[in-house]
């Protein structure tokens, strides 16, 4: 049998990331202020150290990825690239299936990638504290992971939904040195304020993202900042060596280049940092399908409104141009956590405004049932965002079956699914129902965001 793994030397882990603001033919619109105006750099200050938002506004094609982080990434990069070949015969298809596994890194996921970039250009910085948010806790483990080795604090506040569902991400983090709340929590003014109106909410990645802005504004030591796990370009940014790695692994597997690209998005960073290497190549001539998949019960790529919208429910961020279900919007509590994200990357929202992306969503039981065929061939047990990317991987599959083609299908196996076993199990014993956002739920929640800017639809119209 020939090789299922695709390895690379620690020679050949990239040392630059790739930056596709550079190339997009109609470039993002600027993030804006509360008074309409765009946002200059100096306005992030207090959110963001200066270094990492010169990334952030960076139209500059490759940014050299610095040594110090490459010490650190050499743990578990680069990565290998698996060629599912048992799925494939088990489909009886021509298609030849590869995946990047992110599974490897000592958190779990693609998310440690960024996750030590952030901590090392906060400490460069002098920053001593860093606060974030965390959906399923993938992004939570892997700070808190990266704050452990370069000598930072770190406080995460969880999903409660997820903080409940997956109580062992609480137990990575603190292994790491990690503080874990469940959002909303009683530490902010904003998760106060959210409880006492309800409860028993099950929490969204908006209402975390306020409690951890407001907590890193209100010290005024200046020694703490916060991070995000996705949707900015910074993050995606450091996620494109997913991708520069696939790139290297395909040709070593004799392939010119795929002919299907596929990764879960929930802010956008795994798919993106797996698909934009590539989507460099379709801007550039290269005939190839790009599909970011989200969660039928949160369809901001496939249903949602392209608008400007906060990032966040207390309307801290500055607005950003993206695809969104709108800001106020909280998904049913799905054990996909990841996915439960109300807006997608500026990034990958003009990219699918531009017709370079082709999204599509996938229900839970459709990702479960994918998840578990995945088990019973490939062996490996993903996280609940992942089977997402698997079971568009297996319609492919199966549509390169029926024309007879043998396609060259590429996705990211984005994180295992070690800590997430609450949610087989309650599929395997029925409690799972296949969900899908109601018109009527995704109307109201985009009515409350008609009064903000409006962000035209541009677009070169060669896609």
């Amino acid at each position: 049998m020939k090789d299922t793994k695709i390895y690379l030397t620690d020679n050949d882990i990239p040392k630059q990331w790739y930056n596709l603001a550079a190339d997009l033919p109609s470039p993002m619109h600027p993030p804006l202020g509360p008074d309409g105006k765009p946002v200059t750099p100096d306005m992030l200050a207090p959110v963001f150290p200066m270094n990492l938002i010169e990334q952030e506004v960076s139209r500059e094609r490759w940014i050299d990825i610095p040594p110090e982080i490459l010490s650190v990434l050499y743990r578990w990069r680069p990565a290998p690239l698996r060629r599912a070949r048992y799925l494939e015969q088990y489909l009886k298809t021509p298609a030849r299936i590869y995946y990047k596994d992110e599974s490897v890194s000592p958190a779990g996921s693609h998310k440690t990638n960024t996750a030590i970039a952030q901590a090392w250009y906060n400490k460069q910085f002098g920053i001593k504290r860093l606060i974030t948010e965390t959906g399923a806790g993938q992004w939570g483990s892997a700070l808190s992971f990266a704050c452990c080795l370069l000598g930072l604090e770190c406080k995460v506040f969880m999903v409660r939904v997820s903080f409940d569902q997956k109580p062992m991400r609480k137990t990575m983090m603190k292994v790491w040195g990690g503080q874990c709340v469940a959002s909303p929590s009683m530490d902010t003014e904003v998760g106060r304020k959210i409880l006492a109106q309800d409860p028993t909410t099950p929490g969204s990645l908006g209402i975390a993202i306020s409690e951890a802005i407001e907590e890193t504004v209100k010290d005024k030591t200046g020694k703490t900042r916060y991070s995000l796990g996705s949707v900015l370009n910074h993050v995606i940014l450091h996620q494109t060596i997913i991708g520069l790695e696939a790139k290297k692994q395909l040709k070593i597997a004799g392939e010119k280049q795929p002919d299907v690209v596929i990764g879960c998005a929930g802010g956008g960073s795994n798919f993106a940092g797996l698909a934009f290497p590539f989507v460099n190549d379709k801007i550039h001539g290269a005939k190839m399908t790009v599909i970011p998949v989200e969660s039928s019960s949160c369809p901001k790529m496939t249903r949602g409104v392209f608008q400007y919208d906060f990032g966040d429910v207390a309307g801290m961020t500055p607005l950003l141009a993206m695809t969104t279900l709108g800001h106020q919007f909280v998904p049913a509590p799905i054990h996909a956590g990841g996915l439960r994200y109300h807006g997608m990357s500026p990034l990958v929202s003009q990219a699918i405004v531009e017709g370079l992306l082709e999204p599509r969503s996938c229900d839970q039981v459709k990702a479960y049932e994918a998840a578990l065929l995945w088990a019973k061939t490939e062996g490996f047990i993903c996280a609940p965002e992942t089977s997402h990317a698997i079971a568009v991987a297996i319609d492919e599959a199966l549509k390169a079956r029926e024309e007879g083609k043998a396609k060259v299908i590429l996705f990211n196996f984005s994180g295992h699914g070690l800590m997430d076993l609450v949610g087989y199990e309650k599929f395997l014993s029925g409690e799972l129902q296949a969900y899908e956002l109601p018109e009527s739920e995704l109307c109201a929640s985009v009515d409350k965001i008609k009064g903000l800017p409006a962000a035209a639809r541009n677009k070169s119209g060669k896609w």
